[in-house]
């Protein structure tokens, strides 16, 4: 599943009325920005195909107001009401409205555009973008009231002349992120400077940069403990123990967790084979990996696709 471009996103942008143009999209010296008002899209959006399940390249955070059901990575989450979502090019997504009676905003980015505001640290290191976040919250009226002004704000901002219009579109794009990450739920994490915590943060992100598989022809390159000890320097018993102290789980079962939810997403989003599936997921053979993804789901390959 290759990344949809930011291009090619705003080339499908549906809006009011056939003929019309979609809001304008923010090219500067780095990074692409817009903000689009849903009530603009939604008159127009019967007549187009469903929204495809994949991975995009860029970062989105929607603003939504209505009955509509939102599906991400191997999890599909039914909206009645308000709710903030934060998507990132690290996951598969989509989002299915179950009826034409939705409202509220979202925003699409690339990591280029807000890199000055927040020092160029990647998003992917925010708690909101991390792999294993939850994306999606639900809001109550007020919280919604709340933050809605902000996107107002950057629609406003969009159609100004000002000559720092970017440099405050970054402030609102920040703003809207840190609202997310208040309402994240409260973890208690090792602390932020430890050993152990540095150690955890690096194997998570071996284990994710080989995600997502875009062909069947790719294969994973850390596959065992042992692989992902050597990558870091350490002996595999040292990461074990580290991983179990931080996460409750060992290296085994970290890594087995991720290879099951790909397998799942290759599953129900590709047409590869399931022995395409198995060769580039890393197993011997077909009876290896079906052996693996009935032990983690209850359900041969076979029968979790139909």
């Amino acid at each position: 599943m290759p990344a949809k471009s930011l291009e090619e996103f705003y080339r499908a942008l549906t809006v009011a009325r056939p003929g019309d143009a979609p809001p304008a999209l923010m090219q500067r010296e780095v990074g692409d920005f817009t903000v689009v008002n849903m009530a603009d899209m939604m008159p127009g959006y019967a007549s187009r195909p469903p929204m495809k399940f994949d991975r995009r390249s860029f970062y989105k955070i929607s603003l939504i107001r209505g009955r509509s059901r939102v599906e991400y990575a191997d999890q599909s989450v039914e909206v009645d009401g308000n709710a903030l979502w934060f998507a990132s090019h690290r996951v598969p997504y989509r989002w299915l409205p179950h009826d034409l009676n939705q409202t509220g905003y979202f925003c699409v980015f690339t990591d280029a555009f807000l890199l000055p505001a927040k020092g160029g640290a990647p998003l992917d290191e925010l708690p909101v973008f991390q792999p294993g976040a939850c994306p999606l919250w639900p809001l109550t009226d007020a919280e919604y009231a709340g933050i809605e002004p902000v996107f107002e704000k950057m629609e406003q901002e969009m159609a100004s002349g000002f000559a720092y219009k970017y440099d405050l579109l970054r402030a609102y794009l920040w703003e809207l992120i840190l609202l997310g990450q208040k309402l994240q739920p409260a973890a208690t994490p090792p602390a932020a400077h430890s050993a152990a915590a540095r150690l955890t943060a690096q194997f998570t992100d071996l284990l994710e940069r080989q995600f997502p598989l875009a062909t069947s022809h790719q294969q994973l390159r850390l596959r065992t403990a042992k692989d992902f000890a050597d990558a870091l320097a350490v002996h595999v018993n040292h990461l074990n123990r580290v991983l179990r102290e931080t996460t409750g789980h060992t290296t085994t079962a970290l890594i087995s967790a991720r290879i099951g939810q790909e397998a799942r997403l290759l599953l129900k989003h590709t047409g590869w084979t399931v022995s395409e599936i198995a060769d580039c997921l890393g197993f011997a053979d077909v009876a290896h990996f079906c052996h693996f993804f009935k032990r983690q789901t209850g359900l041969t390959p076979g029968a979790f696709r139909d």
